[in-house]
């Protein structure tokens, strides 16, 4: 694609990084052999840089050393840009003393842009080397011109200063960009290792918060074979769970492993509530709408909050009435959760809050959509999100259809998962 075929602001951020990737030197390896070349061109005999009015003279064998050295330097300036620097100043040198003014003269300039752009160590010696070395060529150039003013030799003094500023310049942006490279990568990186402690925070906390309870249940059931079996199978199934979880985390962290297919969709929503009314907590559930393919994000990021907000309430409201609603629209997905209010009103459990910062990052910085998460007038402690439908293509959904999952009231949660008389209080940060 040409430059011109870029849309207006590809075209504005691809030429205001060109130059500042640009490296001079790279073309010297081809300006080199073409100086030297042109150098020996009839036409342009004597029609190169002049310094000090010293009459013309005819090529020798002299001028082919001196030509040679201005020119086949360049080549290498990348590598060696102090040695080319000190070469190239000898021919140059040597051409204005001779009176050859060949057209190899300008090679100077370019190894003083190469080398102001290409030098990182000792660079105010060599600036103060080269200033010193000047001198003594400008007296000679003096005696030996036709009385140039001493002003042409300053002139020509600052305009050599100020291609060696432009090569700095150079160098500067080329820094620069390599450190906004660098600085970038390392946010990047940062970001990454975020959100795999975010991801492995959910996965992890979810499932062995389950099996926790479900374990601690089970030491309460000995006498009923049937009960402990019941329960010991559902550990099993929630260990399973979570390495599935984990395996499924681990091949999303390889740079081969494509996007997962499809979302979790209304089946793992189930799935998610049928194992935490096995481990005792009563669980309301409904769903409104349907999901698509194409909402595979906002269907993802609802599922998350949904398990987060049900590891939370098992955590610290064991055993409490927890509803769950999930609604399915056409621009948005919004979820609510909220536990029944126990035991002191007020009363809040401790917790690091990164499971609910990470949904608050998750929702609201990453898609743009609405997240809150506290205890309402009533005592409930609710989670609420409202998760945008970021896709072009509409999303077509079924007439709204309410399908909740009854709450197991026959059986008491407590009644078979016996614990501290006094229960937390629901929803804290995990």
């Amino acid at each position: 694609m040409t430059v011109t075929g870029m849309p207006a602001r590809v075209r504005q951020r691809w030429a205001a990084g060109r130059w500042q990737r640009f490296d001079i030197t790279n073309w010297f390896v081809a300006l080199g052999p073409l100086l030297l070349a042109a150098a020996f061109v009839p036409a342009f005999h004597a029609h190169g840089t002049q310094v000090g009015g010293v009459p013309d003279r005819p090529y020798d064998l002299l001028a082919v050393v001196a030509i040679a050295l201005q020119c086949l330097p360049l080549t290498v300036c990348r590598r060696w840009p102090v040695t080319v620097l000190a070469l190239v100043s000898a021919g140059f040198a040597v051409d204005q003393l001779r009176g050859y003014h060949s057209l190899a003269g300008t090679a100077f300039a370019f190894a003083l842009l190469g080398v102001g752009s290409r030098l990182d160590e000792h660079r105010r010696a060599t600036v103060l080397g080269l200033s010193l070395a000047y001198v003594p060529l400008a007296v000679a150039l003096a005696r030996l011109g036709s009385g140039e003013p001493a002003s042409e030799f300053v002139m020509f003094y600052l305009a050599c200063a100020l291609v060696w500023w432009i090569g700095s310049r150079l160098r500067s942006a080329r820094l620069a960009q390599a450190e906004h490279r660098r600085r970038v990568a390392e946010e990047t990186r940062e970001a990454e290792r975020t959100r795999i402690a975010r991801e492995l925070h959910d996965v992890v906390t979810h499932h062995v918060t389950a099996m926790v309870v479900q374990a601690e249940a089970a030491r309460y059931l000995t006498a009923a074979p049937d009960r402990l079996e019941e329960a010991l199978t559902s550990v099993t199934a929630t260990g399973r769970a979570a390495i599935g979880d984990l395996r499924q985390l681990l091949d999303l962290l390889d740079p081969g492993h494509g996007a997962p297919a499809g979302s979790p969709g209304s089946g793992r929503l189930r799935d998610l509530v049928e194992r935490t009314r096995r481990a005792g907590q009563p669980v309301e559930f409904t769903e409104e709408g349907a999901a698509g393919e194409a909402v595979r994000d906002a269907d993802l990021v609802a599922y998350r909050v949904v398990r987060e907000s049900l590891t939370n309430a098992l955590k610290y409201a064991h055993g409490v009435d927890t509803t769950v609603r999930v609604r399915h629209g056409e621009e948005e997905t919004t979820v609510e959760v909220g536990t029944r209010a126990s035991g002191p009103r007020g009363r809040s459990p401790g917790g690091s809050g990164r499971g609910l910062a990470g949904l608050r990052e998750r929702v609201v910085d990453t898609l743009g959509g609405e997240f809150t998460a506290g205890r309402e007038p009533d005592g409930r402690f609710v989670v609420r999100a409202a998760v945008p439908v970021k896709t072009s293509v509409p999303v077509k959904t079924s007439v709204p259809v309410k399908t909740p999952i009854p709450v197991q009231a026959s059986v008491p949660a407590t009644s078979s998962h016996p614990g501290p008389a006094s229960v937390p209080a629901p929803g804290g940060p995990s």
